[in-house]
């Protein structure tokens, strides 16, 4: 008989398999009380608290339960004890502004709501509300009569994760117990992730490869460490501490650890054993090389979106690919990757990637109109634009909102930013593009120089010219102290835009 694919599966696994072995590693440094580092049949233990917590206050299948936390074990607990039932988990951005969080407990009709104790969430509302800590440990019931570990339809929504307004109102992806459960062991079987393994949590756990890879790490049992604030020397203390092999993030992440080991004293840890999952983010081919060659980490990407659970491609160096020139390694890395199993890709006459598999989204929360458009034809559209090789891999060539079309040409950001960060006076770049008069815009380069630096405009303009065809080349640089990111590492380029296209009747986004 068929066994449904669910995440229950996954703890269910852990505790038989695995259950004398460590599961988690709580962050210390966080208001509430930690959660005692916990065995894997502990940890089963505490999942099951919480649903017979969630049991007592009546909500029942098909209740969303949304959670605004920033990493912790509580939030790892929750992400299995609230679909393992039946009831759909909203995990919501901690960096929300009160009334972003309010419009996503109202759209979502969540009928109980966990808040971490640092946010200021004062005026958001929902039938029932508590603070992660004292106050949920109390919700959740111990001394519950043990259940069998419930089986909910496969084909339920196990999440509604929201993705990032920019320029309207976010929109709720609905994602099935089948498409987490496929996702989480595909992405188990690409990065092979096994039981020696130990995972360190460097992406906050909202986002799509925050809690896509939780499942399938507690199905094979590997110890996952939380981080809560992404910091480099911290991760690299975590890395030496409790002896961590694999992590996700994005360029942003690596970048910060990359700066943190050139004032690390002694050898930096975990050298040929640390493999890293870039994701979020095409990452400059610098970045790539220096992680292998300074750090001695292996370098893997992975492409997806949250509507696609996330993974639908993975790269990783080829039998072969040792022997080539470290420039070329680090180039051939950073493409996207090739489709991961059960995925099929393509390319539309207009550039842009499209994709089928079982990791699609069931569609998006009260949005037919939105879920009819996105999935036009039976095939997802990414909005990414993109180009098969020779190889069968993927290169994201950008956003098709990111590309900037200058007197009829298209130039992709990302292709300037990676000639500005082969500049060695260039710790960040953003690339926009700003009105032009005659060729409707132009490139325009933003940029944090490395601490103590002196570059020029004109110095970093030449120095893309001798790269780029003339017309991609920046025709303007303005320096930054900062650059404003997404919790996940993301840039938000309209932020960027915003000034410059602010009154005009057109506006890239």
């Amino acid at each position: 008989m068929r066994v449904p694919l669910t995440v229950s599966d996954f703890v269910h696994r852990a505790e038989q398999v695995f259950a004398d072995t460590t599961a988690t590693v709580d962050e210390p440094n966080q208001p509430a009380p930690p959660v005692p580092t916990t065995t894997h049949r502990r940890f089963a233990e505490r999942v099951r608290a919480w649903q017979a917590g969630f049991d007592a206050l009546g909500l029942a299948e098909g209740d969303r339960v949304a959670v605004v936390s920033q990493n912790s074990a509580r939030l790892l607990e929750l992400l299995h004890a609230v679909p393992g039932t039946g009831r759909v988990c909203v995990p919501v951005n901690f960096r929300l502004r009160p009334e972003e969080v309010a419009y996503i407990v109202e759209h979502s009709g969540a009928s109980a709501l966990l808040v971490d104790p640092e946010l200021d969430l004062g005026g958001v509302t929902a039938p029932h509300r508590f603070t992660l800590g004292e106050e949920t440990e109390a919700l959740m019931r111990f001394d519950a009569e043990p259940r069998p570990w419930r089986e909910p339809d496969e084909d339920a929504t196990a999440t509604i994760n929201y993705t990032s307004g920019t320029t309207a109102r976010p929109k709720g992806v609905r994602m099935t117990h089948r498409n987490i459960w496929l996702n989480a062991v595909t992405f188990a079987l690409h990065a092979r992730v096994w039981e020696r393994d130990v995972y360190l949590h460097t992406l906050p756990m909202f986002h799509c490869n925050g809690w896509g890879m939780p499942f399938g790490l507690a199905g094979l049992g590997v110890p996952q460490v939380v981080l809560r604030k992404v910091d480099g020397t911290e991760i690299l203390t975590r890395v030496r501490d409790h002896g961590v092999t694999l992590m996700c993030g994005a360029p942003a992440v690596w970048n910060a650890v990359l700066d943190a080991a050139q004032g690390w004293d002694g050898e930096v840890p975990g050298r040929d054993r640390v493999r890293i999952v870039c994701a979020g983010a095409p990452p400059p081919s610098r970045t790539i090389a220096r992680v292998e060659e300074e750090l001695g980490w292996e370098f893997l990407q992975l492409y997806g979106l949250t509507e696609t659970s996330p993974l639908l491609t993975f790269n990783r160096t080829r039998p072969g690919d040792d022997r080539l020139a470290p420039d070329e390694r680090a180039r051939k890395l950073s493409r996207a990757g090739a489709p991961a199993l059960g995925v099929r890709l393509r390319i539309s006459d207009t550039g842009e990637v499209l994709a089928r598999g079982n990791v699609v989204m069931a569609g998006y929360w009260d949005n037919p109109e939105a879920t009819a458009e996105a999935l036009d034809g039976g095939w997802f559209h990414t909005g990414d634009g993109g180009a098969l090789d020779d190889e069968g891999h993927l290169t994201i060539s950008d956003r098709k909102k990111d590309v900037i079309i200058t007197g009829g040409e298209n130039v992709s950001s990302i292709e300037v930013e990676d000639a500005l960060f082969a500049h060695p006076a260039v710790a960040e770049a953003a690339v926009i593009g700003v009105p032009h008069d005659k060729w409707g815009e132009t490139v325009k380069a933003l940029v944090v120089p490395v601490g103590g630096a002196e570059v020029t405009e004109a110095e970093l303009i030449a120095h893309c010219k001798a790269r780029l065809a003339g017309y991609k080349a920046p025709t303007s640089v303005e320096f930054r102290d900062a650059i404003p990111r997404t919790a996940t590492g993301k840039v938000q380029k309209f932020k960027l835009r915003e000034p410059y296209w602010s009154g005009l009747s057109r506006e890239v986004n």
